[in-house]
């Protein structure tokens, strides 16, 4: 009989890293000695896809529009994606990290992809949370899925978890996996509930549920400026349920997960009657909820 592991067409090692950074530019150094280090050592655990949390080169809490500005790079050229493509080259993996974005005057709260074969793509975060919005501008650039040879990777950014039309969209354009570098701060108590699970990481799972699509978040961890940060980095089945485990709140780890990328197309499919994606009703909210930026990759 051929085993489970034989039937994998698309059989990679996700990887999502939970620590804590530091804001300002005197830590910057630091951070990115930090993300190196734990970029390593997942590759050396066998990980082909890492996601780090959100602002994990610059820390998070800014005080100030120009604090924000010194903080910022401009991608693709800027050093923390530089410092990406280097180490997915060198150890053949794909990375996912999150920078302020200098673009002419504007910034913006960025996510970006790197392979093996340099920077792929960025997604711009759609929904600014807070003081986000006195330094960010929103994105402008639409949701983005990009075919890699690992799979189809989509790209969220934190609170955009909370719109479930961000996670629809990303999983119809065809994603087999999406990515959410995050940055959960404290929400209205209780924080978390009797098994120290966070209301994030439940919308994590109910998304990844409501469209039978693998998500990995990775959230920061520990307190800024007043700000704290919940924890919580799990990977999610197609199912909804996670994989391996759910990090803890406090915990400096990387939390691993083996899957079959591209088994996400195939999942939709509950019962011989019922399929997600197919039972759509978009004849009745399609022109209040449809997406038309760009053609859907097949699934």
């Amino acid at each position: 009989m051929t085993s489970q592991v034989e039937q994998r067409v698309s059989p990679v090692r996700v990887a999502v890293v939970q620590f804590e950074p530091r804001v300002g530019v005197d830590n910057l150094k630091a951070n990115a000695l930090a993300v190196e280090q734990r970029l390593t050592a997942a590759a050396d655990a066998g990980a082909g896809l890492i996601v780090l949390p959100e602002l994990a080169t610059t820390g998070y809490v800014f005080e100030t529009r120009d604090e924000a500005y010194a903080h910022a790079e401009s991608i693709p050229d800027g050093p923390t994606v530089e410092s990406f493509a280097r180490i997915a080259a060198a150890r053949n993996v794909y990375i996912v990290g999150c920078v302020a974005e200098l673009d002419g005057v504007k910034l913006y709260d960025t996510a970006v992809l790197v392979g093996p074969e340099g920077y792929i793509g960025r997604y711009r975060k759609t929904h600014l949370w807070n003081t986000e919005k006195l330094w960010f501008t929103p994105g402008n650039e639409g949701f983005k899925v990009f075919d890699t040879k690992i799979g189809r990777i989509g790209l969220l950014v934190c609170w955009d978890i909370w719109f479930p039309e961000t996670a629809r969209i990303v999983a119809q354009l065809g994603a087999d996996i999406i990515c959410v570098p995050t940055g959960w701060v404290w929400t209205p108590p209780p924080l978390y509930d009797a098994s120290g699970t966070c209301m994030a990481a439940y919308l994590t799972m109910t998304a990844a549920h409501a469209n039978n699509v693998f998500i990995a978040t990775a959230d920061r961890i520990g307190q800024e400026r007043g700000a704290g940060f919940m924890g919580n980095s799990l990977i999610a089945g197609t199912n909804g349920w996670p994989i391996d485990r759910i990090a803890g709140p406090d915990e400096d780890t990387i939390v691993y997960a083996d899957i079959d990328l591209t088994a996400a197309r195939t999942a939709p499919i509950w019962n011989q009657l019922n399929d997600l994606h197919r039972d759509r009703r978009t004849d009745l909210y399609d022109q209040m909820l449809g997406y038309t930026d760009r053609a859907p990759l097949p699934r």
